[in-house]
């Protein structure tokens, strides 16, 4: 072969192979580069399940220690098994990205311990394990149809919940209010839930980190392109949420209420969490403002009214922080993101509705004949000295 041919020849492979391998090699890295980033998140959302949450919780004086013990217990009980029925196929196909599987559990193990407030401090530590591994399967069992078009009543992309107003906040808070119709005693309801200045402090310190990794826990799984204006949506809310807590406490109670602070100050992550990629950042603080203020109102005015009503104890106030809150924001999704069908919005929320109610129940009748705690609210019935 001439030499000329051999240029053409080499002209041709530096044109042709090169490129398109620099071209795959492109799109590895850029892949690798958003999986890092996902990664970054899901540890950020790591500590908010871990130090946000049980931090938050330990309010409670005399539980504190059995507070965080329960944390851990709950969040590596709900990322197994998550992961555990994915890979078996039974509620739609698992991720193709595995970091997207790990985020997805953590969203369900924050949904568990939202569930696990409702009760804490009336389950034994072993009624922990219990109420997490009946959970899990329910959650999913709801996501699989809101979601995932399970039983072809939603079809994709019809239900608006990025950040999990309905999905995790509501469906969490509302499996817990299931619970606890179940298994709050006479003694439980006479029993203050008795706070300090310093597990109140604690407490502070759990809402303010989640206060800070929310915006990650809301950008989670949106495309790279939405994360920016998801985060400062979610920001503004949370700001939003904030100041509306301490107008509203001072408001109605003449003096700022630590519990009102350390809670009603997240309901704009709640709330906004249906919306965070569609808001604008107007709407953002509006929704903020809202939840804020109605959170406040549910804690100040509804808790203590309903708990003599209906004789029941949410203990850290789910309903108020992560259930009214979540449900505010699901319906705000109607009139924030164009082109929703309210129609199927609204028949998500009450799927949502219905499903963690009943399960919930079904689940507390199940742990309570597991037995029940001597003495509420106190570590000293199963912790050494």
């Amino acid at each position: 072969m001439k030499k000329t041919h051999w240029l053409c020849l080499l002209s041709f492979l530096v044109a042709t192979i090169i490129p398109a391998t620099g071209m795959c090699a492109g799109e590895d890295t850029m892949s690798s580069i958003l999986d890092v980033q996902k990664y970054d998140r899901a540890i950020h959302i790591m500590a908010m399940l871990l130090v946000g949450f049980g931090f938050l919780m330990v309010f409670v004086k005399k539980y504190g220690r059995s507070a965080l013990t329960a944390t851990f217990l709950l969040v590596s009980t709900a990322i197994p098994i998550y992961i555990c029925i994915n890979s078996f196929g039974w509620l739609g196909k698992a991720p193709d990205v595995i970091i997207d599987e790990l985020i997805l559990a953590e969203f369900a193990s924050a949904s568990l311990l939202i569930c696990a407030g409702a009760v804490l401090g009336r389950l034994k530590m072993q009624q922990y394990l219990a109420l997490g591994a009946l959970f899990i399967p329910c959650y999913m069992f709801n996501e699989w149809i809101i979601l995932e078009n399970g039983f072809g009543i939603i079809p994709v992309g019809r239900f608006a919940d990025t950040g999990g107003s309905i999905v995790i906040h509501a469906f969490g808070a509302l499996f817990g209010l299931g619970v606890a119709m179940t298994m709050t005693t006479p003694q439980e309801l006479r029993s203050a839930v008795e706070t300090d200045d310093i597990s109140d402090r604690f407490s502070l310190l759990g809402s303010m980190v989640l206060w800070l990794f929310w915006p990650s826990f809301c950008s989670a799984l949106v495309p790279p392109e939405l994360v920016p204006a998801t985060v400062v949506n979610v920001i503004l809310a949370l700001c939003g949420a904030t100041v509306a807590t301490y107008i509203s406490t001072v408001l109605l109670r003449r003096k700022i209420s630590v519990g009102d602070i350390a809670n009603a100050s997240l309901a704009g992550g709640v709330a906004i969490g249906s919306t965070c990629d569609h808001a604008t950042p107007v709407q953002a603080i509006v929704i903020g403002v809202l939840a804020g203020a109605l959170s406040t109102y549910g804690f100040v005015v509804i808790l203590p009214w309903l708990q003599k009503v209906i004789k029941k104890v949410d203990t850290c106030g789910v309903m108020y922080l992560h259930g009214l809150p979540g449900l505010m924001g699901g319906l705000a999704a109607m009139f924030v993101v164009k082109g929703l069908s309210g129609g199927e919005q609204v028949k998500g929320i009450l799927i949502t509705i219905a499903l963690s109610l009943v399960t919930g129940f079904l689940a507390g009748k199940i742990i309570s004949a597991i037995g029940r705690r001597a003495v509420p609210y106190v570590d000293s019935e199963e912790f050494a000295e």
